[in-house]
């Protein structure tokens, strides 16, 4: 099928080679051959790409043969879609996007389909709130007995991020932020409360309206470890409405006590793993020029 891949992905992509993903160039190149090869084992008519879709996969909307309808998700080994299948089974659709074929080809997942023009986000912020860490909670189980090894452990994760920190961080007007950063990160890891499977990369727009359950989580880049990491990514979510508030500071530690309360995490964990995402994805973002985000993002972490 003759497509053009979303401008969203071929920008992560091209951010992705800037970090040091070599193979971000050959996936795309090679992306219209693995589509065609995906459709036509699965015998699958396509209706549409899932525009502007995600950063790190293709994202379409099919049919299956009898006509129900499925997502096709095409994503690159970075963004560890084993991974994403092994969460995926093991949720088996609590509180999850339901996974269609468990032992599909490597990098392509059948998914049932949701609403994707409808996330949680388009919700009143409160009402969002709720909604949103109600899904999050079903979410929060052991992880598979066995399957360890698919799973990146909060430790693992967030070390290889806090060495890419420290390289990329020479300026001093961060200097800061980026010791305190750190800091929490090791506090934090010296005592976990829990070993948990988690989502990864929660936040509003992951949460798709659905048939079988009114929301659902989606595009998860799962981890192991404690539910205040996980909570952490929720808490800044809008960051920009929240910068723009002439009460931004206050509105982000009241978001913080209220997020801990209702999920029955410790705040001041839940404040730490906050602060360490806050300033890893404002350096990550500054290090591939969204100059307007890392703004955003490091004047989020300064309130913390």
């Amino acid at each position: 099928m003759a497509f053009e891949p979303p401008q969203r992905l071929v920008r992560a992509l091209a951010e992705a080679r800037q970090s040091g993903f070599d193979g971000a160039g050959d996936w795309l190149e090679k992306l219209p051959e693995l589509v065609r090869e995906a459709v036509a084992l699965r015998e699958l008519t396509v209706e549409r790409v899932q525009a502007p879709g995600g950063r790190s996969s293709l994202v379409l909307l099919v049919r299956q043969f009898d006509g129900t309808p499925a997502v096709l998700k095409l994503a690159p080994p970075r963004a560890r879609p084993e991974s994403e299948r092994a969460a995926l089974g093991h949720w088996d659709g609590r509180g999850a996007v339901r996974l269609l074929n468990p032992g599909d080809t490597p990098g392509v997942l059948l998914l049932e389909r949701l609403h994707p023009d409808l996330s949680v986000r388009s919700l009143p912020e409160a009402k969002a709130l709720l909604e949103a860490t109600g899904v999050l909670r079903r979410l929060w189980v052991e992880p598979p007995d066995g399957d360890g090894h698919l799973f990146e452990t909060v430790a693992e994760r967030t070390g290889r991020q806090a060495e890419a920190m420290r390289a990329g961080a020479a300026e001093q007007d961060v200097a800061p932020l980026l010791a305190a950063a750190l800091a929490a990160r090791e506090e934090l890891l010296a005592s976990p409360p829990e070993e948990l499977l988690l989502h990864g990369t929660f936040r509003q727009s992951k949460v798709l309206a659905g048939e079988r359950m009114p929301w659902l989580a989606v595009g998860p880049d799962p981890v192991v470890g404690e539910c205040a990491f996980d909570l952490a990514r929720l808490v800044r979510d809008r960051v920009e409405d929240v910068v723009a508030s002439p009460s931004g500071a206050a509105t982000t530690r009241r978001r913080v006590k209220r997020l801990a309360e209702s999920l029955d995490v410790d705040q001041e964990r839940l404040r730490g793993w906050t602060l360490f995402r806050s300033v890893e994805s404002g350096l990550r973002a500054r290090r591939v020029g969204r100059a307007r985000d890392a703004e955003l993002l490091l004047e989020f972490a300064g309130w913390l």
